[in-house]
Parts: C-alpha cells; sequence; structure tokens
C-alpha cells in the first residue's frame, strides 16, 4: 500500500505598497523535519505573494503528499474551498464578469501542483495567535526588508 506522506505547509504573503515590494514566507512541516523558505519580489502584490508562497512550498516536496495548507489569504483558500479554480478553468480563465482572472500564471501553476499532491486548504486568522502563521509572515517580511535594502 503506497501511502502518502503527511506535510503540513503555513504560508503567508505580504506587500510594502500593493502594488510594491512583496515578500512571501513558508513552513513546512512532516514528522520531526520542519524546513523555513521565504522569497521576494520588488514590484509584486500581495495576492501574488500568497499565491506564491503556497506555490514555493508545495515545489519543496521532492513526491506526491498528502498536504494541508493553512492560510490567512481569503483570496487562496476560497478559491479552492469554494471551487472558483475549477470555475475559472472551465471558462477559459475567466470570471464570472468575464474578466480575465488576474494572476492567471500563479493560479494554473498552483493548480498544476494541486493535481500532483493532494491538498486541504485551511483559512486561520491572520495577525492571531497562530505561531507558525505568524513566523510565516514574519519571514515575508524579512524578504520585502531585503529587497528595500535595509538587510544586508
Amino acid at each position: 500500500m503506497n501511502r502518502k506522506k503527511n506535510v503540513i505547509l503555513y504560508t503567508d504573503g505580504a506587500c510594502s505598497g500593493n502594488p510594491g515590494a512583496g515578500g512571501w514566507g513558508a513552513v513546512l512541516l512532516s514528522g520531526e523535519h520542519r524546513l523555513e523558505i521565504s522569497g521576494g519580489e520588488a514590484e509584486t502584490t500581495n495576492n501574488r505573494m500568497e499565491l506564491t508562497a503556497v506555490i514555493e512550498g508545495l515545489n519543496k516536496l521532492k513526491y506526491p503528499c498528502a498536504v494541508d495548507v493553512y492560510s490567512d489569504s481569503a483570496y487562496v483558500v476560497n478559491a479552492f474551498l469554494q471551487n472558483w479554480v475549477t470555475g475559472w478553468e472551465r471558462n477559459g480563465w475567466k470570471k464570472n464578469d468575464h474578466k480575465p482572472v488576474l494572476n492567471l500564471d500563479l493560479w494554473q501553476k498552483l493548480l498544476e501542483l494541486t493535481r500532483i499532491h493532494a491538498v486541504t486548504f485551511h483559512k486561520v486568522k491572520g495577525h492571531a495567535d497562530n505561531a507558525l502563521n505568524n513566523r510565516c509572515d514574519e519571514l515575508a517580511r524579512h524578504a520585502i526588508l531585503e529587497i528595500n535594502g535595509k538587510f544586508d
């Protein structure tokens, strides 16, 4: 019996200005293993950073896993829990108002990754008492400071 490894992935994205310098952070947990990753872009949006955090976290997995993704981004979580993504794809990546879906490149990449991994999305309250969500926020904000040259 081939059982997928269980992974917990916490993610967060942040922006200084929207658009502006942005950062993302992710914490992956599997058994006793923990990996923290982060990065950023000089000119981006908060939503792109939220999506990038999940994508980069899933990209770190070497083989198909069962992944619980925890994010404070309603944009990311609701797209899957309310099946927006499948509707967008079915409608040629157009929203209900017939306008194109923003961040199409990232949505397509994330959808591709959810077809490799068994992903379950969970919404967490941002800037609350969730230590792992807060750590992802710290990682994302630190990435923004690095982009802006405040840390070397």
